[in-house]
């Protein structure tokens, strides 16, 4: 999986890559088919804001996390992420059954009208 970071008025250091890949490790195990996340760090009103996009089975998927310190802005984000892919993975195993289709109720009114129950 390929990780994009890119940092707004933050100097991206190599702890900080360190960090991440190690958080989306986790989620590239999860999620085999997830190419590349796109990373923006960034602090804005002392806050530190760190916005992940990604392309996950045909869907888009933005998710943001703020915390007044990096590392904690991070771990949300990647939690966020996590469950937002679990989501979308859960919709798509959920379109793959095949759901019963019932009789409204004239075609089964008719049904019974032609049985002979004499």
């Amino acid at each position: 999986m390929k990780i994009n970071i890119s940092g707004h008025h933050v100097e991206v250091t190599n702890s900080v890559r360190e960090h991440i890949e190690e958080k989306f490790s986790k989620i590239a195990s999860h999620f085999p088919t997830l190419v590349a996340i796109d990373t923006i760090l960034s602090k804005v009103h002392g806050k530190h804001h760190v916005e992940l996009s990604t392309n996950y089975e045909g869907v888009r998927i933005a998710i943001a996390g703020t915390d007044p310190v990096m590392y904690p802005a991070i771990a949300s984000a990647t939690k966020k992420l996590d469950a937002a892919l679990k989501h979308r993975k859960g919709l798509l195993k959920a379109n793959l059954h095949v759901k019963p289709v019932s009789t409204s109720e004239e075609i089964a009114h008719e049904k019974v009208q032609s049985l002979d129950l004499a």
